[in-house]
């Protein structure tokens, strides 16, 4: 037999942005806590609303199953004494287990002859273990916690009601001083208290007084209503997912209702109205059949359609005052000369440690302009990183960036152009911060990439330079994010930069701003750093470890050939021709173990005895010249190519070749061979860190 199991927890007003984590948490607890008890069911669903976080357990089993286990006790030879009677050893045995001596058993195993019991566990009633997973359903941890009155718990807001059924049947729990019960609580202004015959009822029930209690069908509804008022009003509402599930996680009820504002204030930038609507409104933006703003908002009510007119006429009452602040930031950041912008980024301090925005300022130029040189960009285009990087973040000190956060690198761009900045100049203003975060757009233009890059590059450095390397989980610049976009800009770009290189550039520009005293601990410091974040990502992209391991070595060299070579064997991982090249390849790579010094002189020829140590020198001379060409042109395939058709020679050689001679002389040259063979290998990868299975 089977019932339906019901938990809701009912609080204040949720913040909107926790819901969707803790909704998850109460899913992935509840099921965790389902299959530890070994409890059969059917299906879990969650529901949250601002008020509520619940979760409805379809068909759950009325019995915990029973299991039968098999516990291992000492060995047979000290478990019976020479008249063949249990021994204390056994007996002891038995006891711990709660089995009868005569249920004992000895039984052969790998290890040996062993004495082993059989347990039986019967299934306990599931009501009798309802109130632990209550207990453990409720454990909930957020962002921000809070206590309230006397209670000693922290949670998210006080809890003012529990639901807690099993079918028709009430499970007993106390939280907080809240006793569970059947007693929900509908809307908070349409609805009224609703008691619950059974815990199946819950959806239909809250439905009733005005709750609708899922969260996909709260979206979907909205976007119902969205889609109908575009057709009716001949409109384009941007519908942003994101927008859409925080507006979601704030009503119980929706209804939605558009209203307007003064068409006046469409001379403020598109992205001020957008981020003035839904940054501080949760409006969403209408549009016309050509993309173009309209003076019209959409919002949603958590109500009904009554008097809709009413909360039209707050909610336009509101937004304009929020356009009018915005009308003349704007207008008080047009009366300023850049010069002035530029002169205010000196008294904001970015760090007690590193100074000024205006610091960075200079940093950020001195960067940018090196790396667009050593990517050899032409000299109007290194003018325009120059001055793109110079100008990178003014706007930091302008109005309108002060009250509306999101917009740094938008407004400066509209700024630098109404100050007649050229567009190239604009544009990486506005892509310097891209990519945002993980799936976000990349900058589209090559300066953008280039200051995108310096300012990432200097915030990295300077963090690492000053001590706030992150730890654990804790990252509070996001250097990992920056890391992050420095390999996805590179990989978009194929920035023929080395990373060495790069890092190198940086890390001279900072000490020579006083910011660094040991510049080769630097160096280690941040090479390790980014190491770590290399690892992460090609992990992340399904780049198995070994492969990982055979890749990541330093020097890195370009990070586009760097995480391409990784992709190329993870494909290939795994096939008969990829195993053979690694071991004929490893071959060669472990014997070269045995000789160390960088600058050693390469073999010499007069020195061989046979033909295979010629043809493998031959080999060798053709892989040293043509290899780091197929590499830079990315030419993997054709690489790869070399090395197949170089496996047969190694292997002829290692059959006719004792390399480990007692000659001095034949053993040092044939050293240097594998040495200098080995060197080239290690362009592509380390081939005796893949692993392959038998």
């Amino acid at each position: 037999m089977t019932k339906p199991f019901l938990l809701e927890i009912g609080v204040e007003e949720m913040p909107a942005q926790y819901i969707d984590d803790a909704r998850e948490q109460l899913r992935l607890n509840m099921e965790k806590w389902l299959d530890d008890h070994r409890l059969a069911y059917h299906t879990v669903h969650t529901f949250s609303t601002p008020r509520r976080l619940a979760v409805l357990i379809e068909a759950l089993a009325e019995k915990q199953e029973g299991i039968v286990e098999e516990a291992r006790g000492p060995a047979a030879s000290i478990a019976k004494d020479e008249a063949g009677n249990w021994t204390k050893a056994a007996l002891g045995f038995a006891r711990g287990k709660g089995v009868d001596p005569e249920q004992l058993a000895a039984k052969e195993t790998p290890q040996g002859s062993y004495v082993f019991a059989t347990i039986e566990k019967k299934g306990k009633p599931t009501a009798e273990l309802l109130p632990d997973a209550v207990s453990q359903a409720t454990a909930l941890t957020f962002p921000k916690s809070m206590r309230w009155g006397r209670e000693q718990l922290r949670y998210v807001r006080p809890i003012r009601w529990l639901v807690a059924m099993f079918g028709a049947d009430v499970v007993p729990y106390e939280i907080a001083g809240v006793q569970s019960g059947r007693e929900s609580a509908g809307h908070r202004f349409l609805g009224e208290p609703v008691s619950l015959n059974d815990a199946g009822d819950y959806e239909k029930e809250l439905m009733r007084v005005f709750v609708l209690a899922n969260h996909e069908s709260r979206k979907a509804a909205i976007k119902k209503q969205l889609d109908m008022l575009e057709e009716e009003q001949n409109w384009r509402i941007g519908k942003d997912e994101d927008l859409l599930g925080e507006v979601a996680n704030l009503v119980e009820y929706p209804t939605v209702l558009y209203g307007t504002f003064d068409e006046t204030y469409l001379r403020l930038p598109d992205d001020v109205l957008i981020t003035t609507m839904r940054e501080h409104q949760r409006y969403f933006a209408v549009y016309d059949a050509d993309g173009h703003l309209l003076p019209f908002f959409v919002t949603v009510r958590n109500g009904d359609h009554r008097h809709l007119e009413n909360v039209q006429k707050g909610n336009e009452k509101v937004l304009r005052a929020r356009l009018s602040d915005a009308v003349f930031f704007y207008e008080e950041d047009q009366a300023r000369a850049l010069e002035q912008f530029l002169e205010k980024l000196d008294h904001i301090v970015e760090h007690e440690k590193l100074g000024s925005l205006g610091d960075k300022r200079l940093r950020t130029s001195k960067i940018a302009r090196q790396m667009a040189e050593k990517a050899g960009l032409s000299k109007q285009l290194t003018d325009d990183v120059a001055r793109s990087a110079n100008l990178l973040k003014f706007d930091l000190s302008s109005h309108m960036v002060d009250e509306f956060p999101e917009l740094q690198g938008v407004m400066g761009a509209d700024y630098a152009r109404k100050l007649g900045e050229k567009e190239t100049v604009a544009t990486a203003i506005k892509e310097q911060y891209l990519p945002r975060f993980n799936g976000d757009a990349l900058p589209e233009s090559t300066v953008g990439a280039i200051v995108s890059l310096a300012d990432k590059w200097d915030t990295i450095i300077t963090s690492l330079a000053i001590g706030l390397k992150p730890t654990g989980s804790q990252d509070p610049y996001g250097l990992r994010r920056q890391a992050q976009a420095i390999v996805q800009i590179a990989n978009r770009y194929e920035f023929p930069v080395t990373f060495e290189s790069m890092l190198e550039l940086v890390v001279h520009v900072v000490q020579e701003e006083g910011l660094a005293v040991n510049g080769s601990k630097l160096l280690t410091e941040a090479g390790e750093f980014f190491a770590l974040r290399f690892k992460a990502l090609l992990s992340d992209e399904g780049i198995s470890h070994d492969v990982v391991n055979a890749v990541l070595f330093a020097p890195y060299g370009r990070l586009d050939t760097l995480f391409e070579r990784a992709e190329f064997l993870q494909k290939r991982h795994g096939s008969d021709e990829m195993k053979a090249v690694a071991e004929a390849l490893s071959r060669v790579n472990n014997i070269a173990k045995k000789i160390e010094g960088p600058k050693m002189s390469l073999p010499d020829p007069e020195a061989f005895e046979k033909e295979e140590e010629q043809e493998l020198y031959d080999r060798f001379t053709a892989l040293k010249k043509e290899l780091p060409l197929l590499l830079e042109e990315k030419e993997l395939a054709s690489a790869w190519e070399v090395f197949v058709k170089l496996t047969p020679v190694i292997h002829r050689y290692f059959d006719a070749i004792m390399v480990m001679s007692d000659d001095e002389r034949l053993r040092s040259n044939r050293l240097r061979q594998m040495h200098h063979l080995s060197k080239e290998i290690h362009r592509f990868a380390r081939f005796q860190s893949l692993v392959f299975s038998a």
